[in-house]
């Protein structure tokens, strides 16, 4: 299998989507993203480092509450339980939903969000290389790891070979999230649809940090990195280009 670039034809917007395509090039990206992120686990020591620097930095500016936020709202079994199940459920098979309602439906929207998943997850990387982070649940803070705890879902739907304990920062659970519900909220019509878009994030945000497995400065990388990467290629699909649509959607796997 080569990967080679097609000139897409000049056009404001593409009519279709190539769907089986589509799927080989994200499951492609996605395996290559978790065999990359696995192995580069860096030694215990230095995202431990990392973890003080980041709760010394929430302490400074008033946003380490992650401790009090678990004892508080993650205590009784059912609202843990409830919050694991955004963890787990509410990510990749969330997006991958998604992803084929778009292709399907809204194929501007669609390349305009797997654009940016793909380029916030190489820079993800980059990231997880140069700081790693150990998360709460590692940290020494005293919280529990809930979804570990009581859930053995999330091991089949990411296996541990595919994990790299310490890429806490940027979270793109919330990150590709927030992507997820921005493309929900754009491309539906019906504003339960809408409500469901908006209420995405938010309640991944909640999760990641009730859980235990990110810092709430970690939500607000991944939501940071996600917002640029959509604006950039929603600007990209808005500006001419001699190469046609969104300059990506030329990629084709052969």
């Amino acid at each position: 299998m080569t990967i080679t670039w097609e000139e897409p034809k000049a056009t404001t917007a593409p009519t279709r989507v190539a769907l089986g395509r589509q799927v080989a090039i994200v499951t492609a990206a996605v395996a290559a993203y978790f065999l990359v992120r696995g192995a580069t686990e860096a030694a215990t020591d230095r995202a431990l480092d990392n973890a003080r620097s980041i709760v010394d930095f929430e302490r400074s500016v008033g946003l380490f509450h992650e401790s009090w936020l678990q004892r508080t709202f993650a205590g009784a079994p059912e609202v843990a339980t409830f919050f694991n199940w955004i963890y787990i459920w509410g990510h990749w098979p969330v997006i991958a939903v998604t992803l084929i309602w778009l292709a399907r439906s809204h194929p501007t929207i669609y390349y305009r969000t797997r654009n940016a998943m793909l380029l916030s997850g190489g820079i993800g990387l980059f990231v997880f290389t140069l700081f790693p982070l150990a998360p709460p649940r590692l940290a020494e803070l005293g919280m529990v790891d809930t979804v570990t705890e009581t859930s053995d879902a999330y091991r089949v739907l990411q296996p541990a070979m595919f994990t790299n304990q310490y890429a806490a920062m940027p979270s793109l659970h919330v990150g590709w999230d927030l992507l997820i519900g921005l493309a929900i909220v754009v491309a539906a019509r019906r504003p339960l649809l809408k409500a469901v878009g908006a209420a995405l994030p938010v309640l991944m945000v909640a999760a990641v940090v009730l859980t235990a497995n990110h810092y709430i400065v970690d939500a607000i990388a991944g939501a940071t990195l996600t917002t640029l990467c959509w604006l950039f290629f929603t600007a990209r699909q808005r500006t001419p280009s001699p190469r046609g649509y969104a300059g990506w959607d030329g990629l084709r796997l052969r």
